[in-house]
């Protein structure tokens, strides 16, 4: 049974290996009939399937087996979309991947749900998911022009690039965003 919620839990006063075995359904708004929740085992695989057959990811080379490592990595909190119960995005999230602030290291949608709001909802899961941040951090591909666009609609900046680092001749741009605290 999940447990439906507005907000996330105190996750920070939870020792971190809990974050793995707590399972949740968030709905973000009201309105919505997106569900965010904690990524089970068969989520992670999913992700991985969506990742392996999906921009960036054929353009950086990731096949599935590498996808699956980094879906499966015990360092990452995975963030599962639903729509009508149906999976529809995830985002991989490393809750202190640069210099200690949370960091989302990849995020996708299904083709059929992009540009309806489920990577926004994943972003304000993952911006919410920890509350002691004040600080998240992302990277995107200079090639992806449509999530950088994303990205900067809610807020990030560029605060970095780094030439040739994944792939020649394009660079993975470094993305900050202060989160507000009330």
């Amino acid at each position: 049974m999940a447990l439906l919620l507005r907000d996330p839990p105190p996750f920070a006063l939870l020792p971190w290996t809990a974050l793995h075995s707590v399972k949740l359904s968030w709905i973000l708004h009201p309105m919505t009939d997106i569900a965010i929740d904690l990524a089970s085992d068969e989520d992670r695989e999913w992700a991985a399937t969506l990742m392996a057959s999906s921009e960036p990811w054929l353009t950086l080379g990731r096949d599935f087996d590498s996808c699956l490592a980094r879906c499966r990595g015990p360092e990452f909190v995975v963030l599962t979309a639903r729509r009508a119960g149906v999976r529809c995005g995830f985002l991989l999230l490393h809750p202190t991947g640069v210099a200690g602030s949370p960091y989302v290291a990849s995020v996708a949608t299904s083709a059929s749900v992009r540009g309806q709001g489920v990577g926004s909802a994943l972003l304000d899961a993952a911006e919410r998911w920890l509350p002691w941040a004040r600080h998240m951090f992302l990277c995107v591909s200079s090639f992806n022009t449509q999530a950088r666009r994303l990205y900067e609609r809610r807020g990030y900046s560029k605060v970095g690039e780094f030439p040739d680092y994944a792939i020649a001749g394009a660079s993975e741009i470094l993305m900050h965003k202060r989160l507000v605290r009330s």
